[in-house]
């Protein structure tokens, strides 16, 4: 495929702590003071966005961070703790004006109806650049922060075996895809004509405009309607995290934006062609598209080899090499820029960065990456729209409850 012929990249970022690397907290550069103040994570976002990425994704959890899977540990050398996601989103919302901003929740242990207000508030706070990403927990710290529910433990062997951490979480995964539909459904519970906001007549809003949801599952059950209006979106974009068959089922029934994580060429073919059977096996409409991203966890330098040396004197802080469930990418821009381009062509739509350290391996991206793709005419010069959805070409989707009564307002192209 010849570069005139591919659609256009598109980037984002993951954002975590000092970075993906444990020991990222004590390299050179490092602001590990800064944490938990919101002008570290404003001063990130606004980096990202200098750098016209499309959107920056935040990582968050119910328990402190742990090495272990399947619990807390006892490590003092790690950063612990953080900041919520949804509130750093929107504190960060109002000094950006581009950049999509995409928080982590965890939809295990939190109501559907909290989630679906929050960030619809972030998605009127960002002014339409509101994403979301559910994530589940098995954890039992996690469950007894709560006391309401015992959830399903990983075991050993479940680690050991492909795909045996999934299928141990099944229930916890199809709950996860009710959680997103309740919380779609409540995002169109309020058509976008439903406030009048008329003072002649003293009419603020039509209720023949405000539906119950009504939704009756095995997990949830909810009434409806938000207390929240229809966000700009219509509906923020919903992103999924997979890694194999049951977490892409999850995000073929109701992501917008799938993150995967294959380590090379023909895992991305393999990625991409499992994602498609997941959509066949949900009956996913041909007409609901799905956006996909492949996440690398990178560290950048312009020298030869000076990333991978980077790297390794933070594994030798951290006591043992890095491990991810993303590839791990040490080189050049022009390096990784070769491999993001080859990966284009099997099809993927573009690619979620995690900096391995922060701000180190964040600027490499905006100021070498950005820099090399657009030399290749691969990569914006500019914002051309002004929502994530825009971004990303989404439509703003019609709302179910109005086209339920005949309102012509169905896949109206998003104004942006």
């Amino acid at each position: 495929m010849t570069r005139q012929h591919r659609p256009p990249l598109h980037l984002a970022v993951a954002l975590d702590g000092a970075g993906w690397h444990p020991a990222a907290w004590r390299a050179d550069g490092a602001r590990p003071g800064g944490l938990f103040t919101p002008g570290y994570w404003a001063e990130l976002v606004a980096e990202a966005e200098r750098g016209l990425l499309d959107l920056v994704t935040f990582e968050d959890s119910l328990s402190v961070q742990s090495a272990d899977l399947t619990g807390p540990d006892r490590r003092t050398d790690q950063v612990r703790g953080r900041l919520d996601a949804v509130l750093v989103a929107s504190r960060v919302a109002p000094l950006t004006s581009r950049i999509g901003l995409v928080p982590t929740t965890n939809v295990t242990h939190t109501e559907p109806f909290h989630l679906s207000t929050a960030i619809a508030t972030l998605d009127f706070a960002s002014r339409g650049r509101a994403g979301w990403r559910p994530q589940l927990s098995s954890r039992a710290d996690d469950a007894a922060l709560f006391g309401r529910r015992t959830t399903p433990q990983i075991t050993a062997a479940d680690v050991g075996v492909p795909g045996g951490i999934a299928r141990r979480l099944r229930p916890l995964f199809d709950e996860a895809a009710d959680a997103v539909e309740v919380v779609r459904r409540l995002w169109d519970s309020w058509e976008d004509d439903a406030e009048i906001r008329d003072t002649a007549t003293g009419r603020f809003i039509d209720r023949d405009r405000l539906h119950p949801v009504d939704f009756s599952g095995a997990h949830f059950s909810v009434r409806g309607p938000s207390i929240t209006p229809r966000p700009p979106q219509g509906q923020p974009l919903v992103a999924v995290l997979a890694h194999a068959g049951i977490p892409y089922e999850l995000a073929a029934r109701g992501a917008d934006l799938a993150f995967v994580t294959p380590h090379s060429r023909e895992g991305s073919v393999t990625a991409l062609g499992d994602l498609a059977a997941a959509r066949t096996t949900v009956g996913r409409p041909a007409d609901f598209p799905l956006r996909v991203f492949a996440d690398l966890l990178v560290f950048l330098d312009d020298r030869p080899g000076a990333a991978a040396e980077r790297k390794e004197r933070l594994d030798d802080l951290n006591g043992s090499p890095l491990r991810s469930d993303a590839e791990i990418f040490t080189g050049t821009p022009s390096e990784l820029a070769d491999l993001l381009l080859e990966r284009q062509e099997v099809g993927l739509d573009g690619f979620r960065l995690r900096p391995g350290e922060l701000p180190h391996d964040l600027v490499a991206v905006t100021r070498g990456l950005v820099a090399e793709l657009q030399r290749r005419s691969a990569f914006r010069t500019g914002y051309t729209a002004d929502t994530l959805r825009g971004h990303l070409g989404l439509a703003r989707p019609a709302n179910r409850y109005a086209a339920d009564r005949g309102v012509a307002d169905r896949g109206v192209a998003d104004p942006s």
